[in-house]
């Protein structure tokens, strides 16, 4: 029994020493989950205020045929569905965001070809297609319309 008493301590020793990294460890991961839990993760309310923005600025910016700024705005507009797409995933009006995808496309097209009755045409599109997801959603208390006036004084949107 002498002879295993050194080899048993042993283990017990290794064995404590684990536990003891395992405890420390964990308490680590706890703390991380902690705070990830508290960490700022924007709503789908304020993705879509982002959005609306956007369409907002799109549609001033094609109308002066100001093509760059288009261009920046519908990709701005693609990011945030992206986004919606990464981290509301819990939220079943998530999965409707792919039904915007044709017209999207459609208002890149026109964008690329610079051709302003193409822009009209598909931004009209693009703003059914926002009020028929609405309505999809049960959301249809929220509908969407073509900008009257530009959302910010600040900013031009002549080329």
């Amino acid at each position: 029994m002498k002879k295993y008493l050194p080899g048993l301590l042993f283990c017990l020793f290794v064995f404590a020493c684990q536990s003891g990294k395992e405890t420390l460890l964990q308490n680590k991961v706890d703390s991380l989950e902690k705070q990830i839990s508290r960490s700022y993760k924007p709503g789908f309310g304020e993705f879509m205020s982002n959005i609306q923005v956007h369409h907002a600025k799109l549609w001033f910016a094609g109308k002066n045929q100001n093509w760059k700024l288009a261009d920046f705005e519908i990709h701005e507009i693609m990011e945030s569905l992206d986004d919606i797409k990464e981290y509301e995933t819990d939220r079943s009006e998530s999965g409707k965001i792919a039904m915007l995808d044709p017209a999207l496309d459609r208002i890149n097209q026109a964008i690329e070809q610079k051709d302003t009755a193409a822009f009209t045409n598909s931004f009209v599109f693009l703003t059914n297609t926002c009020n028929h997801c609405h309505q999809a959603v049960n959301f249809a208390f929220n509908v969407v319309k073509i900008p009257e006036s530009p959302p910010f004084t600040n900013q031009q949107f002549h080329p």
